[in-house]
């Protein structure tokens, strides 16, 4: 009688040391886990954004700085921007001294022209976006104001300020009313066109609610017409900071217009030209402050 044994299944030793060889090399060459490999991409992506915007602005500036010190070699008394910058240096050193009334560093003379743009743009908002609303909402209200609007618009800003001298009687107030009279404008127009853009089956459902006039603008036209009022602000902050320095400049007094006039009274040209980066610097500043504001509370975020 015969018994047919099995035998297991044995793998040869040649066999598995080839197959962990095999094993090894792949381990070794693996790719990196997937957590690092995003991180890298997200870092390189991030670096090829930053650059992508920084390497355009720096080259504008080198072609400033060029086309600058061409017209420098070229003119004769025009200031190059080494000289520029060492006058820099020496404004900033001490920017709020005080050597009298009409005699003060220039960051003092930026924080009075500061101050009689907010004056004069808080007015202008105080008055100019419920304007807005009114003429917006109201086809009799935009019917009697849009001629007086289309007529007082187009004025330059500097035939307010003798208008403003013989109500007021002093430069103070008479720089902040052309402010005003100036920057209202867009705020009224871009308040106006905001509530003329909302859907009229939000005013039907209101109406069906029988909800009041000012739960209206509270609840329904204020909300939908934020975006339209900041860029109307960001608009009339522009204007403002441009009309003040020319104001100063014919007011005379503290502030950034007039310390223009007085180094030019002195033949300072390169402090003129440092006022003026100054004054692009502040301006540029309060432009995208009111634009970040807008970016938040537009509907693209929500």
């Amino acid at each position: 009688m015969s018994v047919n044994v099995k035998t297991p299944n044995v793998v040869p030793i040649e066999a598995a040391s080839a197959e962990i060889v095999s094993i090894v090399p792949a381990t070794l060459n693996a790719a990196p886990p997937a957590p690092m490999a995003a991180v890298n991409s997200s870092f390189a992506a991030s670096l090829r954004g930053v650059l992508q915007k920084v390497l355009p602005a720096l080259l504008g500036l080198i072609v400033l700085v060029v086309i600058w010190q061409i017209a420098a070699i070229g003119s004769k008394g025009f200031p190059t921007p080494l000289k520029t910058w060492e006058a820099a240096k020496v404004i900033f050193a001490d920017p709020f001294y005080v050597a009298g009334p009409n005699d003060m560093g220039i960051g003092w003379n930026v924080l009075a022209s500061l101050k009689r743009v907010a004056l004069g743009f808080g007015l202008a908002a105080l008055i100019g976006i419920p304007a807005g609303f009114l003429i917006g909402r109201f086809s009799f209200i935009a019917s009697m104001l849009n001629p007086i609007i289309s007529l007082l618009r187009p004025v330059s800003p500097l035939a307010w300020l003798p208008i403003g001298l013989l109500l007021f009687q002093r430069a103070e107030p008479a720089s902040a009313w052309t402010i005003f009279i100036c920057s209202i404008w867009p705020m009224i127009l871009n308040t106006a066109e905001g509530v003329t853009r909302i859907p009229q089956d939000y005013l039907n459902v209101a109406r069906v609610l029988n909800l009041s006039e000012f739960t209206v603008m509270r609840k329904i036209l204020f909300p939908a017409v934020l975006p339209y009022i900041l860029t109307g602000a960001r608009l009339s902050i522009g204007i403002a900071w441009l009309v003040i320095i020319a104001a100063e400049m014919l007011t005379g007094g503290v502030g950034i217009g007039f310390w223009i006039w007085n180094e030019w009274n002195n033949l300072n040209v390169e402090n003129i030209i440092v006022a003026i980066l100054l004054i692009g610097v502040v301006g540029m500043a309060l432009e995208q402050g009111l634009m970040a504001i807008a970016r938040h509370f537009s509907y693209d975020n929500r």
